[in-house]
């Protein structure tokens, strides 16, 4: 029988998946090393494990002990399923940064969560760094894992990720593609590739905004590259000891927009629910595809899952607030059609003629208007029962059947908020546009707009 003693022996061993739209434009096959097939959903658990199995070697966690560790959320969850299993308590910081879902989760395993400031220098006593080491210091019988110059970080992926995508590609991976955080997945999978073939090109993908790019170009530290960035999971302020430059061929950086576009694709495209270096990663590598040829085999890294991201990239509200989405707007529907006038009617019209202008100009909805403003509507679904019961009401004054008036919304308003405000009673939304003249949307007018 093959059963696992518990879920840690299920780490690693995640398979390799071909793309094949995102992707479709380079000259050459692109796969991608799925790691949310990892218990904890990604490709921390490896490290994470690995750190733990080290720290008991060396005596440094104890029976009954704490694990202390500053983590995105990744790493602490890899952390957890390690506790859990053999026994030890868990406190992660995180930053005010990273997804509601994360510290969600680690709570959800039994970790105790504790969020600080993202926007402080590391030596800041309230960055998230500096409390995990305070917290290890005053918490008896604890240890603080530091993933980011815990060599035992890149250990793991030598021995592991290394290995599995050099057996899984039959040896002929020309390229590794990974985005740079801790440096760990970068450095400790590139130093075992390089050793099997040195001629296979190792890309780093950082964000704008990440000290990386230029500590790797110039060998400086320069703090005035450093600035706020939405991107979660890799970028760093600081240069982690976990780091070799040596066995990384090329930086190459990312927008925070670019890469939570790209994260959207890959799940609408490939089906690969993935997280936000995943969309970077491989937007980062769609930015070299001119260094390619149809003779290489491209391996890309896909950290974690895309759950963690359910509120943030994956919002559309999210994605909005940040200019990340091309939103469509009441002011691009009315600009889409052909010159048409607002069709209305006063109170004194009678339903017969507001029905004829429905005929005429195909329409169901009419707004009702005096002295250039709206009074309320009529519409083809509020007449039908009337006229069905009382044929004779084609002879009455529109005001006798007025309906509550459309909502009047800014011009520029988002088409997705324009739906939510479009229902059974409510038919349609009205706006004014820079000369006070009066424009209507409809439902069908939000369905035509969204399917183009």
């Amino acid at each position: 029988m093959d059963i696992k003693n518990n879920v840690l022996e299920t780490i690693g061993n995640t398979p390799l998946i071909r793309l094949n739209s995102v992707t479709k434009s380079l000259p050459c096959l692109v796969a991608a090393k799925v790691d949310y097939f990892n218990p904890g959903n990604s490709i921390k658990d490896r490290m994470a494990l690995k750190m733990v199995e080290v720290a008991e070697k060396e005596g440094k966690l104890k029976p009954g002990g704490t694990m202390v560790e500053c983590t995105s959320g990744n790493t602490g969850m890899g952390l957890a399923l390690a506790a859990i299993v053999k026994g030890y308590k868990c406190i992660f910081v995180t930053t005010d940064k990273q997804s509601k879902e994360k510290a969600d989760v680690l709570k959800a395993v039994g970790a105790e969560v504790i969020v600080c400031p993202t926007n402080v220098m590391p030596e800041d006593p309230n960055s998230y760094y500096s409390v995990a080491k305070r917290l290890a210091s005053e918490v008896p019988n604890s240890y603080h894992f530091n993933q980011y110059d815990n060599l035992a970080n890149r250990l793991a992926h030598y021995e592991s990720t290394g290995p599995e995508i050099w057996e899984q590609t039959d040896g002929k991976i020309t390229h590794l593609v990974c985005t740079a955080g801790t440096g760990g997945t970068i450095t400790g999978t590139a130093q075992y590739l390089k050793e099997k073939n040195p001629n296979i090109q190792i890309w780093a993908i950082d964000v704008y905004g990440s000290l990386l790019t230029h500590y790797f170009r110039t060998g400086e530290v320069d703090m005035s590259y450093v600035h706020p960035y939405i991107s979660e999971g890799f970028g760093e302020d600081f240069i982690p000891q976990n780091y070799d430059m040596s066995v990384i061929d090329y930086f190459e950086q990312v927008t925070d927009k670019d890469g939570a576009i790209m994260a959207r694709r890959i799940a609408k495209e490939e089906g690969l629910f993935c997280g936000y270096s995943a969309g970077s990663c491989i937007q980062g590598l769609m930015q070299l595809k001119d260094k390619l040829t149809k003779d290489d085999l491209v391996v890309c890294i896909f950290h974690d899952h895309g759950s963690r991201y359910v509120g943030k990239i994956y919002n559309d509200e999210w994605m909005m607030e940040r200019g990340f989405l091309e939103v469509k707007t009441f002011k691009d529907i009315v600009s889409g059609r052909t010159n048409q006038k607002l069709v209305t009617v006063n109170g004194n019209n009678t339903v017969a003629e507001a029905v004829a202008l429905m005929k005429k100009y195909d329409i169901e909805q009419i707004p009702v208007m005096e002295n250039r403003e709206v009074i309320g509507a009529i519409s083809e679904g509020g007449l039908f029962q009337k006229i069905f019961s009382n044929p004779e009401i084609k002879n009455a004054a529109v005001k006798e059947v007025l309906e509550a008036a459309y909502p009047v919304v800014d011009f520029e308003t988002p088409v997705e908020r324009l739906s939510s405000l479009i229902t059974k009673e409510t038919g349609a939304v009205l706006s004014k546009d820079e000369t006070g003249a009066y424009h209507i949307v409809t439902k069908y007018d939000v369905i035509q707009s969204l399917t183009k």
